[in-house]
């Protein structure tokens, strides 16, 4: 079993790699602001879903498997860009509806699935599952498998948390602008430019090179 020590340190290193800035980061603020609390938690529970989907493929080897074919890093990329790209399209098509409340409550699974497959479709989330787990990871404290799983549920359960805050905290904010007419308006260009921003950073990841 994973010892006290080592989880305190991969907390530690979790927390620290949460606060930094990023695409998931991105999402939630976007979807936090325009979308409410509700679209804050939905992306916050999306990215969970997705944590533990990428620690059950990383535990049972399919990550290093998908990862080893050369192919695979260009078609995820790739397919999430397209998908990102849909994406920013649908927000400005539905920019500056006047049913805006209504379209929160029934975008609350849509938000969920956008935020799961966004994670999902970053080929740097499986790399960075791969890599990272391993390293907190001591063949001599019993079965790699089993490690890896408590190590991807830790990661998950705490970036939920954090999430979930920053989810919350983003729609206190929204509901600032949520009075102004003119600030709802600009919603759906503010989600079509999140969107296009983070498929660009998709198509201009560097491939990583094997040794």
């Amino acid at each position: 079993m994973i010892d006290a020590q080592t989880l305190l340190l991969f907390s530690t290193a979790v927390l620290a790699l949460l606060v930094s800035p990023g695409p998931n980061m991105a999402f939630l603020l976007s979807h936090g602001i325009s979308h409410g609390a509700r679209g804050g938690l939905a992306v916050a529970f999306g990215i969970f879903v997705a944590d533990l989907l990428l620690t059950a493929l990383t535990a049972t080897g399919i990550t290093a498997i998908i990862t080893a074919w050369p192919p695979s890093f260009d078609i995820l990329r790739y397919f999430g860009a397209v998908y990102l790209l849909w994406l920013a399209v649908q927000a400005i098509r539905h920019h500056g509806s006047p049913h805006l409340v209504e379209e929160r409550k029934a975008t609350t699974w849509s938000i969920f699935r956008m935020a799961m497959l966004n994670s999902l479709f970053n080929p740097k989330a499986l790399l960075f599952f791969m890599v990272f787990l391993p390293q907190f990871v001591s063949p001599e404290s019993g079965e790699v498998p089993l490690q890896l799983t408590i190590l991807g549920v830790l990661l998950a359960l705490i970036a939920l948390v954090f999430h979930c805050g920053l989810g919350i905290s983003s729609g206190k904010v929204g509901s600032l602008f949520e009075r102004s007419a003119t600030a709802s308006r600009y919603f759906g260009w503010f989600h079509a430019w999140i969107f296009v921003g983070l498929a660009a950073r998709l198509l201009l990841l560097d491939k990583p090179t094997g040794r």
